[in-house]
């Protein structure tokens, strides 16, 4: 909307969450509190000033580029705060739509009504209100013939207006010309000593300005975060609108109420999730995937017509179109698992990268090792990657075949079309096409387990 600033006030201590961390980063469903507002204000405005307090190089860090950051140095009130975006936005022309920044379900549909509601009626203020059974908490909207007349906080409120059901949202938008003269007047007579924003609207009334209230259709978009009680309820509703959403778009999620996907998830269509999933850190789920009972993907890309198995875990890492993983393989960070392959049961891959078409069925691990295609990987193979000091790297060609229960030693490469017996430990390179075998010999004494265990008998007390 063109000159419309947006003002988002984070400058709260947020002690009620008990916690070093400001209020505004701690994280619903994969996004720090203040990146909720931060994109409903770019989705909505042309300019965004954040109010910050002390010491919160933080949230300056969260807020990302294209925002103009003030301090407020003494937490005297939202009023307070809003007069330090003065000098930011008093030259526009255009309206002032105030934020706070511990309100995360709010729609840009929701204040994309309101501006427009304020604009069309040439409102000196336009208030978002909702009305809830329990206010609680929240200030009160005083109407007079309908009208708004003024705003009282609830800790200000007498026994008869806290029975008021219409609450503040503390979300408004002002005509930038009235409300910095409207903030000049507020003094903080009120039971905290602070200057409240809350206090321009009687003021802007009596001058004869037109005070506007949209309801929202949904109240609980103006639900607010003051501790870690409250950030698990609204967690609640976000991961359902979030669900709600990739099932409108084609995915299959058989059990909502188990899974978790983070707001910063993609998922193509056709893909099925099992129930106890959970996905976050911006992972990239491709079409017609399976992810099976119990993964957990962390940061991870997946390709189309990937198949999960139950209890994957997964970090950091790509897997490629349609490859089979699973049940209970672990990816560590920065592995890389190519297209067609077969990683099986109890298979751990750190900093691994196995080429297309490549297996490793049955338990092993596989460290800082790369794989080329069509490679197989017995059971109860080891890279031995780490001496203590340092870690080495395994290079396995293209074709390989290495036998069940070996050791690879490295530094170590095994060559394209190699094939190392089982049960080998394998401390040198090994060829193209070579066969690699290192077994001690195997010794056999006739009666020997006879003679043994009727030696130990005879020791044995009689009881």
């Amino acid at each position: 909307m063109n000159g419309l600033t947006t003002v988002i006030l984070a400058a709260g201590e947020g002690k009620r969450m008990r916690s070093r961390q400001p209020k505004v980063l701690h994280e619903l469903c994969g996004r720090p509190l203040i990146s909720y507002s931060l994109r409903v204000a770019r989705a909505v405005g042309d300019q965004i000033v954040l109010i910050v307090g002390p010491d919160a190089d933080g949230v300056r860090a969260a807020a990302g580029d294209g925002v103009t950051i003030v301090e407020q140095r003494e937490r005297l009130g939202t009023g307070h705060a809003v007069l330090q975006a003065r000098a930011h936005c008093e030259d526009s022309a255009g309206p002032i739509l105030v934020l706070p920044s511990d309100v995360p379900l709010l729609l840009a549909e929701t204040i994309e009504r309101l501006v427009s509601h304020h604009t069309t009626t040439g409102a000196a203020a336009t208030v978002l209100t909702a009305v809830v059974d329990r206010p609680q908490g929240y200030g009160r909207v005083l109407r007079q013939g309908g009208r708004v007349k003024r705003i009282v906080e609830d800790r200000d409120a007498t026994d008869d207006e806290k029975k008021v059901g219409e609450i503040n949202t503390s979300v408004y938008c002002f005509d930038s010309r009235r409300l910095w003269p409207a903030l000049d007047h507020v003094r903080p007579e009120n039971d905290q000593g602070e200057y409240y924003l809350t206090d321009v609207i009687g003021p802007l009334a009596k001058a004869g300005g037109r005070i506007e209230a949209i309801a929202l259709e949904d109240p609980e978009e103006a639900l607010g975060v003051n501790d870690r009680k409250q950030l698990a309820v609204l967690a609640a509703i976000q991961r359902r609108r979030i669900l709600d959403r990739h099932m409108l778009a084609g995915v299959t999620i058989l059990d909502p109420a188990s899974t978790y996907v983070d707001d910063t998830v993609t998922i193509g269509a056709d893909t099925v999730i099992y129930p106890n999933v959970i996905i976050d850190v911006a992972s990239e789920i491709g079409s017609e995937c399976v992810i099976g009972a119990g993964c957990q993907i962390r940061a991870t890309r997946l390709g189309d017509r990937v198949q999960l198995k139950p209890y994957c875990v997964l970090t950091e890492s790509v897997i490629e179109r349609g490859a089979v993983m699973g049940p209970f393989c672990h990816l560590r960070p920065n592995s890389h698992v190519g297209e067609n392959c077969e990683i099986g049961n109890f298979i751990e891959l750190k900093k691994t990268k196995i080429g297309r078409k490549s297996k490793a069925h049955h338990v092993g691990y596989l460290g800082d090792t790369t794989i080329g295609e069509g490679a197989n990987i017995g059971a109860g193979t080891i890279t031995c990657n780490y001496d203590g000091v340092a870690k080495h790297p395994t290079v396995i060609g293209d074709g390989a075949f290495v036998g069940t229960n070996s050791s690879l030693v490295a530094p170590l490469t095994i060559g394209k079309g190699a094939y190392v017996a089982a049960g080998s430990v394998i401390t040198k390179d090994v060829p193209e096409d070579a066969l690699a075998v290192e077994r001690a010999p195997q010794v056999v004494k006739e009666g020997w387990a006879a003679r043994f265990f009727a030696a130990k008998r005879a020791r044995k007390p009689k009881e």
